[in-house]
């Protein structure tokens, strides 16, 4: 391969508390050219590209640069993550004077924000840019999202051994919250998602009228579902006036024992025009 025809790479710094590093992109992501960096360090490049090799957090690669002196080499490249374990655990009196202290430095600095992972469950970089604040608040809602889809997942399989649920309500909101872990729209049969009796009143009829309504309705639908199924339907935590209640909720497989209780249950009221979404009501 002749030099010209090697595209030139991409120098991006990596800025440390305790100084900088230069990287270069590799298939996309960050990687050290070793050898300069060692020799920086006033160590031996043979001795510590051996103790790399026999490293399993460590990762080598060879890859095409262009020298100083214009010709393509195979230079030994390394992770930022390879490069950064071996700062770690370099003994600190085998390196040049000058750059002790700053090795210094970052070892501190990395035994700091190893231990605030492993007590306080992360660190932040307080040199960190604003965009990596963004990502970092990006992981963070997803494992907020993550552990309350486990434990929404780990009551509905305790209310299904002991038959609270049906199968079809546990299949629904078991694909609602696992979509939800991976931040993405759920993907479930429309006759299986949720309704409860103010969702299905909701715009039938007048705002003064709907706590009247909704306790016969729930009620009449209750009894019905009971009649259908042997058993009470299951209760959630939903916000009534400004306060989480208890609720019956239902599927919309059941839609009709909602269409029949309110044939009979409008006649107390004046019903409103309502519009047929997709068969929500």
């Amino acid at each position: 391969m002749s030099p010209s025809s090697l595209e030139p790479r991409e120098v991006v710094q990596l800025d440390l508390s305790a100084g900088s590093i230069h990287t270069t992109l590799v298939d996309g992501l960050p990687h050290i050219v070793l050898k300069p960096a060692i020799d920086e360090l006033g160590l031996s490049f043979p001795a510590q590209l051996r103790k790399l090799k026999t490293r399993s957090w460590a990762t080598v690669a060879q890859t095409d640069m262009v020298a100083d002196d214009g010709k393509v080499r195979e230079m030994a490249t390394v992770p930022v993550r390879t490069f950064l374990m071996l700062l770690a655990n370099v003994n600190e009196n085998r390196v040049k004077d000058e750059v002790r202290p700053t090795l210094i430095a970052f070892q501190n600095e990395t035994a700091d924000a190893i231990e605030a992972y492993w007590t306080q469950g992360g660190a932040i970089n307080p040199a960190a840019t604003l965009e990596q604040v963004d990502n970092l608040r990006s992981q963070l809602d997803g494992v907020e999202r993550a552990q309350l889809a486990r434990e929404r997942l780990g009551a509905m399989g305790v209310a299904k051994q002991f038959g609270l649920v049906n199968s079809s309500y546990v299949e629904a909101m078991a694909r609602t919250e696992l979509a939800r872990m991976n931040g993405e729209e759920p993907d479930i049969d429309p006759a299986d998602m949720t309704i409860t009796c103010d969702e299905y009143l909701d715009g039938r009829i007048k705002a003064a009228d709907m706590g009247s309504a909704r306790t016969r309705l729930g009620k009449a639908v209750a009894g019905l579902y009971r009649a259908r199924y042997l058993k009470d339907p299951q209760k959630i935590q939903r916000p009534i006036h400004g306060v989480h209640r208890e609720v019956a909720v239902y599927t919309h497989r059941d839609i009709d024992l909602f269409d029949t209780a309110w044939a009979e249950i409008s006649r107390h009221y004046d019903v409103q025009s309502h519009i047929d979404l997709g068969g929500a009501a």
